[in-house]
């Protein structure tokens, strides 16, 4: 069965998603550069909030550019690094988890700073990482779901009580009114 997916994948980085052909959009170490890039992106988003759920062109590319600064000095203060010595290894040479993230702001730059002028995008996936977990853990425990049906079963169930959530009910009384 091929999955079709043609909205915006709002995601953490996990390599799966990338076999959805989608637009995207994305969620260390001490690094002084890591806290001014919260510190920007947190800023983005007020402004974005401020503004109604969209920045116009200019204030998203001024915006633009400082993302681009700052990528610029972490690139120098978190340089990547040298191989090793000697007989050289294959595949890519291991780096720090602030050097990755680094890479992949550089490389996704477009998929992280989407929620800037798109309206339905929200500034972090929390929401939908929270939903698909018990999915995930249910998983990892049996190992997979017995049928097609059991698992749509479950999706149900848990979009059901994660609804009941957002309105302020707990998961029992959720329950109770089901029954």
């Amino acid at each position: 069965m091929q999955l079709r997916f043609c909205r915006i994948l709002w995601h953490d980085h996990w390599a799966p998603y990338y076999r959805y052909d989608c637009s995207r959009a994305f969620e260390q170490d001490q690094q002084v550069w890591a806290n001014a890039m919260k510190q920007l992106l947190e800023s983005i988003n007020q402004t974005v909030q401020d503004a109604g759920g969209a920045l116009d062109t200019s204030e998203a590319e001024m915006y633009r550019q400082q993302y681009r600064d700052l990528l610029e000095k972490a690139d120098r203060d978190c340089p990547p690094p040298d191989p090793p010595p000697g007989t050289p290894k294959r595949g890519r040479v291991k780096r720090s988890k602030s050097r990755n993230l680094l890479e992949r702001l550089i490389d996704y730059a477009v998929d992280v700073l989407r929620f800037m002028e798109n309206p339905i995008m929200p500034f972090t996936n929390n929401r939908a990482e929270n939903v698909i977990r018990m999915t995930k853990v249910q998983q990892k425990i049996s190992g997979c779901f017995r049928s097609k049906d059991g698992a749509d079963a479950f999706c149900r169930i848990r979009g059901y009580i994660t609804t009941c959530r957002q309105h302020g009910m707990s998961a029992s009384q959720a329950m109770t009114l089901v029954f």
